[in-house]
């Protein structure tokens, strides 16, 4: 069910596109080449760094999503895996509430909290705060709260996994020798969690990476990420064979990170996870 699919594509991306949409059974490697350098007008080739912006953009806007994600979901998992356990189970059911409704729709809600006369801009208006709009929509800024709001669940969950076993007299034995907060932090809590960190970071940033509801919602279809340009090659574009070449450019970039975070020290301690 993966191997399979995962072949078709790798096989799609070394034939010809055909002109009316979809393949010819005659290999090309067009497709990469076109990932690298486009036609001028005397049909010579030349350099585009247009498909490396795109990339560069996705990888930046994941990593920083995944940052954010980390740095909103630790502090809300450690305070749900702190609670007595009837609380904890109502604070899972409020993160959990955003799966019940679907992805689109909660995309296309935040267009109308984002937007000019938005929910948003009207509070600050009507509160003083600013006296114009300020341009949210249809920006970087709001493609990162796209990603940041769909994917936090996926970071906080694995965390709140982790955190939740943590045996609570641990941390009674670091305060009895004299550690305070920032070293409890430091040197119990986060080595002890690192597994679930490890967990959402990679659960986070992987589908990040080829994210395209919220680029083409709330980034306009301005700011291209790689999910939305393998989206508009099998779409509008008819281009399958540079979609398929672009699905495996991203597939071998994601697996040379996870070996070589495999290969590093944190990365072996949580193997086990995997």
């Amino acid at each position: 069910f993966m191997v399979i699919p995962m072949g078709i594509v790798a096989v799609y991306s070394f034939l010809k596109a055909d002109s009316t949409g979809g393949v010819e059974a005659q290999f090309s490697l067009a497709a990469y080449q076109q990932f690298l350098f486009e036609l001028d007008l005397d049909d010579n080739l030349i350099f585009n760094p247009g498909y490396f912006y795109i990339f560069g953009r996705s990888f930046w806007l994941a990593f920083v999503c995944t940052l954010l994600c980390l740095l909103i979901g630790f502090p809300v998992a450690y305070y749900m895996s702190r609670q007595p356990p009837g609380r904890k189970n109502l604070l899972v059911m409020l993160v959990t509430i955003p799966f019940w409704t679907n992805l689109l729709i909660r995309t296309y809600c935040w267009i109308l909290l984002l937007r000019d006369n938005g929910l948003f801009n009207n509070f600050l208006i009507a509160t003083g705060i600013i006296k114009e709009p300020i341009e949210v929509l249809y920006t970087p800024t709001a493609v990162l709260i796209g990603l940041v709001y769909t994917f936090l669940p996926f970071m906080i969950l694995p965390m709140y996994s982790t955190l939740e076993k943590l045996d609570g007299k641990l941390l009674e034995a670091a305060h009895d020798l004299y550690a305070n907060r920032r070293q409890l932090l430091r040197r119990v809590v986060i080595p002890l969690a690192m597994p679930g960190i490890v967990a959402g970071c990679i659960l986070v940033f992987i589908p990040a990476l080829g994210a395209f509801l919220a680029p083409d919602l709330l980034g306009g279809g301005k700011n291209l990420m790689i999910g939305s340009l393998i989206q508009l090659q099998f779409s509008s574009s008819r281009n399958w064979p540079f979609g398929a070449a672009a699905s495996l450019i991203l597939l071998v970039a994601v697996m040379l990170a996870l070996i070589l975070y495999a290969r590093t020290p944190s990365g072996k301690s949580g193997r086990g996870l995997f």
